[in-house]
């Protein structure tokens, strides 16, 4: 579906999470769960980061096609923890990422400032169980960072790219959204909300 930031700001606000308007490069990141895949493991990059903000005064909006699941390696071949795999919960995480290098390697937005609540899947049945029984609150490196590292190129399927990161598919999406995160940072400092809500709940 194509989104509108208005789209993505109602249902923020209906939610009753911050928007943040006041000032330039004030950064609304914005996760969109497809919810038309229901509990499928798609291993694709069908859901979307969107970014809302304004530059002189003026809105600017961005959509990026990513995952906000696990991928299916990580799924049902090598769980990394005995709890289960990671499926960040939806809701928004205030102050909870920073600019900083994910795994060692490149810098990203890493969650360093504050906790995160995960669903744990451990049964390996080819669904994602978004349990509320079964969750976990604490410091799991649930990043947003990107897919490929080649110039110009676009990733198709998540497979080992999320074990719970939020992960943008295309390497130029990727370089804008981290252009504007870094003007972000210049003016209001290195901390990022992240806020993660479900394709279904837009009007």
């Amino acid at each position: 579906m194509e989104l509108t930031k208005e789209q993505i700001e109602n249902v923020v606000k209906d939610k009753g999470y911050n928007w943040f308007d006041k000032g330039d490069y004030n950064l609304n990141i914005v996760g969109v769960r497809n919810s038309d895949t229901g509990d499928e493991i798609t291993n694709k990059f069908d859901d979307q980061i969107t970014l809302s903000y304004k530059v002189d005064g003026e809105w600017k909006f961005h959509c990026f096609n990513c995952t906000t699941d696990s991928g299916k390696y990580w799924m049902t071949e090598n769980i990394m923890r005995k709890e289960g795999c990671a499926i960040l919960k939806e809701g928004q995480y205030s102050s909870a990422y920073r600019i900083d290098k994910h795994r060692n390697s490149y810098f990203a937005l890493c969650q360093r400032g504050a906790k995160v609540t995960v669903y744990r899947d451990a049964n390996k049945d080819d669904c994602y169980d978004l349990n509320n029984d079964n969750t976990q609150t604490g410091y799991f490196g649930i990043n947003i960072h990107r897919a490929t590292a080649r110039e110009g190129k676009t990733s198709t399927q998540v497979d080992k790219w999320s074990a719970g990161c939020q992960v943008i598919a295309s390497n130029d999406d990727w370089k804008e959204f981290m252009e504007i995160c870094y003007k972000a940072r210049e003016i209001w400092g290195n901390s990022f909300t992240y806020t993660l809500i479900e394709s279904k709940d837009i009007i």
